[in-house]
């Protein structure tokens, strides 16, 4: 039998740990060396190109592959029906064994009734192409189910993508999961790019929504390049800014001073932004909309308009759209114009309206005329009881403060409007 100390086993162990490091290094310099190979060799005419970083990290994350000959063609066209297939691929995790599940953020971005199909209708999506028929079939179908597309608006998916209607699929699909901008900013900064006025009206609207979010920009010439096909590694670097807002860049034409911008819901149960031209409106619209819950759930918040309804009932009714002859089912609203410098109240004068929504509009009076306000209020009381009585009303303009208030009675539908403008 044989006895070791110790003193002994301690230096065993030590010189063990040493080699086991030296091991490890060796292997990890030898991983590190090769990986960098082939991400050197992986593509022959990739090396340099502008896109190479990110042609090489989609690649590894398999939103799209190289070719069999060793060469990705960073500059050929891309088709459309590829870049909807990329699309949806931009929104997965990726995991060693192959599978795909969409991210958890892409998930929770996406409205109520996106979240449904998602989860219900496509749940047993693969992100696999179709083996049977059209390969792109089952990418199509979910992203004209998700509205980032419509299939009507491609003849031929397989036709190479132009850089417009690029900039189509970026507009619906962050209005799905994001907002729009604002769309007069949008227009007058992408106004700077020369062939701008050459895109038809409703393509200016994408372009814009492209271009003001930093997902696609000009080239050098200063063109953003209408007609033109998007290549490969193009299309790669806008999914990257689509899904990764910290890849954008900036194009605005100057920077909006903090507080001004405000996203508001939409009509149709998205969102976008509102840029306000004064703090104090940027404000008011926070005022709007905490003087409609004083209504309770009797309200309805649409961009920079307070609907204040009588019940949950009318309301309701009003939400889903149902027509309702010569009127409105909203009983008053607060509103704001921003484009137009303007804020306003209007009322439909009708039994008991005055006393469900005098104190909603008296908040909102109270922040725009400050010390004003009785004024406002006293004209509103007046005017409001003699359009009731049915007495005749001139529309006129009164000077409270700072402000004019312009006045404008509908007779057939006993509605008041008070537009009130901030002089200048």
């Amino acid at each position: 039998m044989v006895w070791v100390s110790n003193r002994g086993t301690s230096c065993v162990r030590q010189i063990a740990r040493v080699l086991s490091a030296c091991l490890l290094m060796f292997v990890i310099s030898n991983y590190s060396q090769a990986y960098a190979q082939e991400q050197q060799q992986r593509f022959s005419d990739v090396k340099g190109h502008w896109a190479e970083a990110t042609v090489n990290r989609l690649v590894d994350r398999g939103i799209l592959d190289g070719f069999p000959d060793g060469t990705f063609r960073p500059d050929d066209p891309v088709t459309a029906d590829q870049f909807v297939k990329m699309l949806l691929l931009s929104y997965t995790n990726v995991y060693p064994n192959g599978e795909r599940a969409w991210k958890k953020e892409f998930v929770q971005s996406l409205g109520a009734a996106n979240r449904g199909i998602l989860e219900q209708d496509y749940r047993d999506f693969n992100f696999r192409p179709s083996l049977l028929g059209y390969w792109a079939k089952p990418f199509i179908d979910l992203a004209n189910d998700l509205h980032f597309i419509n299939k009507s608006q491609f003849a031929d998916f397989k036709a190479n993508l132009k850089r417009e209607q690029v900039a189509e699929i970026i507009y619906y699909t962050v209005k799905e999961t994001e907002y729009t901008e604002d769309e007069t900013l949008s227009l007058k900064s992408a106004g700077t790019l020369g062939d701008f006025l050459s895109l038809k009206e409703r393509e200016k609207r994408f372009v814009a929504e492209a271009y003001g979010k930093g997902i696609m920009e000009g080239y050098p010439n200063g063109y953003f390049g209408a007609g033109q096909q998007v290549t490969r590694a193009e299309s790669l670097a806008i999914l990257d800014r689509i899904t990764d807002k910290s890849k954008r860049v900036t194009t605005s034409l100057a920077a909006v001073p903090p507080g001004l911008e405000v996203i508001v819901p939409t009509k149709d149960g998205h969102y976008k932004k509102v840029v306000f031209p004064t703090a104090k409106m940027a404000e008011a619209y926070k005022v709007l909309g905490e003087a409609a819950k004083l209504r309770g759930t009797n309200y309805d918040l649409v961009e920079t308009t307070a609907k204040l309804y009588k019940d949950a009932e009318t309301k309701a009714k009003d939400v889903n759209r149902t027509l309702i002859p010569n009127g409105s089912w909203e009983e008053a609203s607060l509103w704001i114009e921003p484009e137009y410098r303007t804020y306003g109240v209007t009322v439909h004068v009708q039994n008991g309206v005055l006393a469900r929504n005098q104190e909603s509009i008296d908040a909102y009076a109270n922040y725009l005329f400050a010390h004003e306000a009785l004024k406002f209020k006293e004209l509103f009381a007046d005017v409001y009881r003699r359009v009731e009585a049915g007495d005749t009303v001139e529309n006129q303009t009164f000077t409270i403060g700072s402000y004019a208030v312009e006045l404008h009675i509908d007779k057939d539908t006993k509605t008041i409007v008070y537009s009130i403008l901030e002089k200048m």
